[in-house]
């Protein structure tokens, strides 16, 4: 199974910490050396890195850990491949545009039978059922609404109206933004904190580095950061339950079904 990891924060935030301790588990503290994938949002606009090598040994993950690249919404994905050859094109987070919005979209689990759902505006590039999950989603959206519906809550609940059909094909935990928003879907393993003053430490549990959030941040900040398993062994992780969806706004939840 592959590991998700997300980011929603009122202020733009390098994820370095988080990023690090996710990325020992792309091979070696974890099985999952299929390839990496990580979207950065800045403003409208989306940075991606892709990579179908092991992200423990990956070069381009070196740069984006020492890059310090901030964001106030961010994307990760790690892969143990089971849908799909190892390729760039299979590597996830997947993105489209709607409403002209770029979407990014990052999952984990099997889902059986996926493509016998049809779709209609939105295509594959590469063979897993992830992006063909991703691309029915939007296509189910695109047909529902011609435009971003007035009150938010109301596409929030027809996405989960979406994965609640989707979990019944199998394991469906993922990610998902449009920039503004990042939505997070619990098939079976998901889970999140909320870091807010007064900050402390964190220790990661995959590598040996510790962070004194007090120093990195102004009383401001909120970060909220999602996870398949908790990255760090001293703080306190939310962990969702089966088809729940959160929705996450500038660091503060929303939205939760």
């Amino acid at each position: 199974m592959c590991e998700l990891l997300g980011m929603s924060a009122n202020v733009p935030t390098d994820i370095c910490f988080s990023f690090t301790g996710l990325m020992q588990r792309g091979g070696r503290t974890g099985p999952h050396r299929d390839g990496w994938g990580v979207a950065f949002y800045e403003g409208k606009g989306i940075r991606l890195f892709h990579d179908p090598q092991p992200s423990s040994d990956s070069k381009i993950a070196d740069l984006v850990q020492t890059y310090s690249i901030k964001s106030k919404t961010i994307i990760c994905h790690i892969r143990q491949a089971n849908r799909g050859r190892v390729c760039l094109e299979n590597t996830h987070p997947f993105y489209r545009e709607l409403w002209g919005k770029t979407w990014s979209f990052a999952h984990n689990g099997q889902l059986k039978g996926i493509k016998k759902k049809s779709l209609e505006f939105y295509k594959p590039v590469g063979t897993t059922d992830s992006e063909w999950a991703f691309c029915w989603m939007l296509d189910q959206i695109r047909l529902r609404f011609s435009k971003p519906p007035r009150q938010p809550e109301t596409l929030w609940r027809f996405v989960h109206k979406l994965s609640r059909e989707l979990s019944e094909l199998g394991v469906f935990n993922y990610l998902l933004s449009d920039a503004r928003y990042l939505f997070a879907h619990c098939g079976n393993h998901l889970s999140w904190l909320t870091r807010r003053a007064p900050f402390g430490n964190a220790q990661l549990i995959d590598a040996e580095m510790a962070v004194n959030f007090h120093e990195e941040t102004t009383p401001g900040d909120i970060v909220t950061v999602i996870a398949t398993k908790p990255l760090t062994k001293n703080e306190t992780w939310k962990k969702m339950a089966s088809n729940e969806l959160v929705v996450f706004e500038e660091g503060e939840l929303c939205y939760q079904a």
